[in-house]
Protein backbone atom coordinates (compact mmCIF):
# COMPACT_ATOMS: atom_id res chain seq x y z
CA UNK A 1 0.00 0.00 0.00
CA UNK A 2 0.93 3.46 -0.92
CA UNK A 3 0.73 6.63 1.21
CA UNK A 4 0.22 9.76 -0.99
CA UNK A 5 1.42 13.14 1.74
CA UNK A 6 0.59 16.48 0.55
CA UNK A 7 0.64 19.77 2.85
CA UNK A 8 -1.96 21.85 0.80
CA UNK A 9 -1.18 25.31 1.63
CA UNK A 10 -4.84 27.50 0.65
CA UNK A 11 -4.51 31.00 0.49
CA UNK A 12 -5.70 32.93 4.27
CA UNK A 13 -9.18 33.94 3.86
CA UNK A 14 -10.39 30.83 1.41
CA UNK A 15 -10.08 28.18 4.14
CA UNK A 16 -14.39 28.06 4.22
CA UNK A 17 -13.99 27.92 0.21
CA UNK A 18 -11.57 25.28 0.05
CA UNK A 19 -13.66 23.09 2.39
CA UNK A 20 -16.52 23.31 0.66
CA UNK A 21 -15.12 22.39 -2.47
CA UNK A 22 -12.70 19.68 -0.88
CA UNK A 23 -16.27 18.24 0.35
CA UNK A 24 -17.25 18.54 -3.56
CA UNK A 25 -14.31 16.40 -4.75
CA UNK A 26 -13.73 13.80 -2.26
CA UNK A 27 -16.11 11.51 -4.10
CA UNK A 28 -14.34 11.77 -7.55
CA UNK A 29 -10.88 10.57 -6.02
CA UNK A 30 -12.75 7.92 -3.86
CA UNK A 31 -14.54 6.75 -6.79
CA UNK A 32 -11.49 5.97 -8.44
CA UNK A 33 -9.80 2.62 -8.70
CA UNK A 34 -7.15 1.73 -6.41
CA UNK A 35 -8.08 4.33 -4.19
CA UNK A 36 -8.49 3.43 -0.37
CA UNK A 37 -8.77 5.90 2.19
CA UNK A 38 -8.47 9.32 2.80
CA UNK A 39 -7.54 11.73 5.58
CA UNK A 40 -7.70 15.55 5.82
CA UNK A 41 -6.74 17.88 8.96
CA UNK A 42 -6.48 21.00 9.07
CA UNK A 43 -3.32 22.62 10.83
CA UNK A 44 -3.95 24.03 14.18
CA UNK A 45 -0.81 26.14 14.14
CA UNK A 46 -1.05 27.60 10.94
CA UNK A 47 -4.90 27.31 10.31
CA UNK A 48 -5.23 27.95 6.42
CA UNK A 49 -2.69 24.79 6.21
CA UNK A 50 -4.20 21.08 5.57
CA UNK A 51 -2.33 17.69 5.50
CA UNK A 52 -3.89 15.60 2.88
CA UNK A 53 -3.27 12.04 3.25
CA UNK A 54 -4.25 8.96 0.45
CA UNK A 55 -4.38 5.03 0.45
CA UNK A 56 -3.55 4.13 -2.68
CA UNK A 57 -3.61 0.49 -3.54
CA UNK A 58 -0.21 0.75 -5.38
CA UNK A 59 1.79 4.54 -6.65
CA UNK A 60 0.15 4.38 -10.17
CA UNK A 61 -3.29 4.31 -9.06
CA UNK A 62 -2.39 7.32 -8.05
CA UNK A 63 0.51 9.06 -10.31
CA UNK A 64 -1.14 6.88 -13.50
CA UNK A 65 -4.87 5.97 -12.81
CA UNK A 66 -5.98 9.26 -10.73
CA UNK A 67 -3.81 12.03 -12.25
CA UNK A 68 -4.98 10.65 -16.08
CA UNK A 69 -8.41 9.99 -15.53
CA UNK A 70 -11.03 12.65 -17.14
CA UNK A 71 -12.03 12.59 -13.24
CA UNK A 72 -8.89 14.30 -11.98
CA UNK A 73 -9.65 17.78 -14.53
CA UNK A 74 -12.80 18.39 -12.25
CA UNK A 75 -10.96 17.86 -8.99
CA UNK A 76 -8.15 20.30 -10.43
CA UNK A 77 -11.00 22.64 -11.46
CA UNK A 78 -12.40 22.40 -8.15
CA UNK A 79 -9.04 22.53 -5.83
CA UNK A 80 -6.34 24.08 -7.71
CA UNK A 81 -6.84 27.20 -7.75
CA UNK A 82 -6.92 27.55 -3.64
CA UNK A 83 -3.33 27.09 -3.16
CA UNK A 84 -0.30 29.38 -3.11
CA UNK A 85 2.38 27.94 -3.27
CA UNK A 86 1.22 24.73 -5.57
CA UNK A 87 1.81 21.43 -2.58
CA UNK A 88 4.43 19.14 -3.05
CA UNK A 89 3.00 15.37 -3.22
CA UNK A 90 5.13 12.81 -1.76
CA UNK A 91 4.60 8.65 -1.96
CA UNK A 92 5.49 6.92 1.03
CA UNK A 93 5.46 2.97 1.84
CA UNK A 94 5.00 1.80 5.54
CA UNK A 95 7.86 0.72 7.80
CA UNK A 96 6.82 0.55 11.17
CA UNK A 97 2.97 0.67 12.70
CA UNK A 98 2.15 0.81 16.49
CA UNK A 99 -1.41 0.68 16.85
CA UNK A 100 -3.50 1.34 20.33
Amino acid sequence: MILEHAILPVMPGREADFEAALAEAIPIISSMPGFVDLRVSRSVETPNEYLLLVHWERIEAHTVGFRGSVEYERWRELLHHFYEPFPVVEHFTEVLAVDA
